[in-house]
Order: structure tokens, then C-alpha cells, then sequence
């Protein structure tokens, strides 16, 4: 590990991490882990199912950092880990009841917690509940896609890579996926606070 005021680069600290370096793990999931969990939480249906795939995510990172290839930004790498485990857990509790928590973790709302005068702090949650309901309707996949380009900003390129798609495949899913949220925000009503 580098001296304190010192910076390391993430594929440094990963290779640290595959030898099994504590401070470089901790160093690495400080620098990750809110993005990692606000991407598992737009995949996830509640906030403890994105802890959930978060914890998995960051075991199965510490296990596999021998495997990195740098391919990828070791972020990138974090959110196709993440992506998977995500999956996984989905399928594990398709049993159970479906229900979403707020989405302001993801920063959706980003813009909607400066709000004083109440009657416009009521419309807003009611527009972020509307959303977060009409994000909910769309396939896992729909909502990795939006999450990574539209929340979490990676290229496209990155993007792509996590979801293990080509660039081509991935532009046309998120065109459908931003058409089809539109349609369900439209069909909800949320811009006007219904």
C-alpha cells in the first residue's frame, strides 16, 4: 500500500486485492461500492436486495481479482460482476413478492431534495414515487442499460462490456428501454404529479 496522501491507480489496488492485500481492498470498495450499489439498485427491487447483490459483488471481486484481464476499468468490471449477481439474486427470490423502495439512492431525483415549500416537496415525491414505478415495469435488462448510461455515465463502449453486448446491440437496447420508460411515465402521468 502507498503512503498515506499517496494515490494508487484501480488496477494497482486490484492486483494488491488478488494478493490478498487488506488496505487495497478497503481502498477499492471506498472508491466503488456507492456506485456499485446505486447500479444493483436499479436492478434490485429493494434496497436490501441491492445490499445483498452489493456484498455479493464485493466477495466475488476479493475472490476473482486474480482473473481481472484489464480489458476493462476495474469499474466496469465491478458493475458486470455486480450485473450478475444482481441476475442471480433475481432468480433466487422470483418467488417472492414484488415490491420497490425509493430510487432516490440512484440520484434520480437528484434535483428534488433542495425543494422547501411543501405542497411542491409532495408533488416531487409523488413524481419520484410515479417513476420509480414506471422504472420497475421494465425488464432488468432495461433498467441495467438506463442505470449505467443515464445514472451511473459510462461510455458506451463500458456499458456494453458489462452487459456483454456490442455496441450496436447496446444502443438499440437503451433506445427501447428510454422509449418504453417514457411511454410508462406518460401512462402514469408523473410529470404532472397524478
Amino acid at each position: 500500500m502507498p503512503k498515506k496522501g499517496d494515490t494508487i491507480d484501480d488496477r494497482t489496488l486490484l492486483q494488491g486485492v488478488a494478493c490478498r492485500d487488506r488496505g487495497a481492498f478497503e481502498e477499492l470498495v471506498r472508491r466503488h461500492q456507492a456506485s456499485v450499489y446505486r447500479f444493483a439498485r436499479g436492478l434490485c427491487e429493494s434496497d436490501a436486495a441491492a445490499e445483498d447483490a452489493l456484498q455479493e459483488t464485493l466477495i466475488a471481486a476479493y475472490r476473482n481479482a486474480a482473473s481481472y484481464t484489464g480489458a476493462s476499468s476495474v469499474r466496469s468490471w465491478l458493475f458486470g460482476i455486480a450485473f450478475r449477481q444482481a441476475q442471480k439474486l433475481r432468480r433466487r427470490r422470483a418467488g417472492e413478492p414484488r415490491f420497490f423502495d425509493s430510487l432516490t439512492d440512484l440520484g434520480v431525483a437528484a434535483g428534488w431534495g433542495a425543494i422547501e415549500d411543501p405542497e411542491e416537496l409532495v408533488r416531487a415525491a409523488r413524481q419520484r414515487d410515479c417513476l420509480q414505478l414506471a422504472l420497475g415495469d421494465l425488464e432488468v435488462e432495461e433498467r441495467a442499460v438506463l442505470v449505467l448510461r443515464d445514472i451511473e455515465e459510462l461510455s458506451g463502449d463500458e456499458t456494453a462490456s458489462v452487459l456483454n453486448l456490442s455496441l450496436a446491440a447496446m444502443k438499440s437496447r437503451l433506445h427501447r428501454a428510454r422509449l418504453k420508460l417514457a411511454a410508462r411515465v406518460r401512462n402514469r402521468r408523473c410529470i404532472d404529479g397524478s
